[in-house]
């Protein structure tokens, strides 16, 4: 059957209400007053037009400015990354703008800042980027997007992130199934002996997978799927870099595969063929590919059971937490544990490193 991942489905995020739990969520707080207060505190005069955009582990808006074009806002998610982290992801944005490499950076105060606060919120501010979905049929844009990603992680080769984690087995799965089987309130009881039984092998499948494939970590995107790339001027613009960590390259190449095994080798091998022009790659990487999607498809679980206190969640996706969601996410593990037994995908004869 066709492989995919896990994709959160777009909606306006606008102001959480309390009718989901009786303790506020942090977000509760973030008013339009507050929002529009934290961008003035910046220097800029907004006509107060707020508009929610699509963001759930963060609250991010379209903020209208008087006399010039709409900024965004973005408010991170308290507790999630430190200082020290966030401003690790703006840096490398940064890096990459000046490249020239098309990402959305953050804004500048006149000291230089990109990480600012307004009560108790941290925040920073982008310059409002157009784009549509860029057309993956046609083949020449997975080229396109190839060189693009070849940049991206020459750049990011040059260094690695010290403070934001690393895409690895323990973070995204064994801790995903370790939150999820020590909360009350999420998988069924009669459904728990045979996650457990299912984890437990697959794990030990990927660290098996992960021990056989040696790989330099990169900084890395770290989410590229289809919904983070805005196609525009006849080329990717790369956003949303939240999820940035160290990791192997292959990760930033998967998500943007779909479709049977004939058409993902297809695609795999034109996006190798773009970014063999600027940076290496090991095929054998390729090897890791199951192994990220049922990492993802664990990680994805626990992240909805983890928010499940902000109201934001149980409203945007009330099929999670369902006798029929828990059935469905284990049988997709005993799909993924016969994938990792799968060939890799394959790469042309032509394709080689250069």
């Amino acid at each position: 059957m066709p492989r995919y991942w896990p994709h959160i489905p777009r909606c306006n995020d606008t102001m959480s209400t309390n009718d989901v739990q009786s303790k506020p969520h942090p977000y509760s707080a973030l008013t339009p007053e507050a929002i529009l207060d934290a961008v003035e505190s910046q220097g800029f005069v907004s006509d107060a037009r707020i508009l929610g955009l699509n963001s759930y582990e963060n609250r991010v808006y379209q903020i209208g400015i008087e006399g010039e074009q709409p900024i965004i806002a973005k408010f991170y998610r308290p507790e999630r990354w430190s200082n020290e982290q966030i401003l690790e992801e703006h840096q490398f944005i940064q890096d990459l703008a000046e490249l020239e490499i098309p990402v959305v950076a953050p804004l500048t105060n006149k000291a230089g800042e990109t990480l600012f606060e307004s009560q108790g919120f941290r925040f920073a501010l982008f310059p409002r980027q157009g784009g549509q979905a860029p057309e993956i049929d046609n083949l020449d844009n997975l080229v396109v997007i190839g060189r693009y990603l070849g940049r991206i992680h020459a750049a990011g080769a040059k260094t690695r992130f010290k403070h934001r984690p690393s895409i690895d087995v323990r973070s995204f799965g064994e801790d995903s199934v370790a939150f999820l089987l020590s909360t009350p309130g999420f998988i069924p009881d009669e459904l728990r002996e045979s996650y457990t039984s299912l984890t437990r092998h697959l794990l030990d499948a990927i660290q098996e997978q992960f021990a056989k494939v040696s790989y330099q970590p990169l900084r890395l995107h770290g989410d590229c799927h289809i919904g983070n790339v805005l196609w525009r001027d006849e080329r990717p613009h790369f956003v949303d870099f939240d999820d940035a960590r160290n990791g192997p390259a292959v990760q930033d190449f998967w998500m943007l595969l779909s479709g049977e095994r004939e058409q993902q080798i297809i695609q795999i091998n034109k996006i190798l063929d773009g970014y063999y022009q600027f940076y290496d790659f090991d095929p054998i990487e390729l090897n890791l590919v199951e192994s990220l999607r049922s990492l993802r498809l664990m990680y994805y679980a626990a992240w909805l059971a983890r928010r499940w206190s902000d109201p934001a969640f149980p409203h945007n996706f009330p099929w999670f937490n369902t006798q029929r969601y828990w059935s469905q996410h284990i049988l997709e593990l005993r799909e993924q544990m016969a994938a990792m037994n799968e060939p890799a995908l394959a790469l042309n004869t032509g394709n080689f490193n250069y």
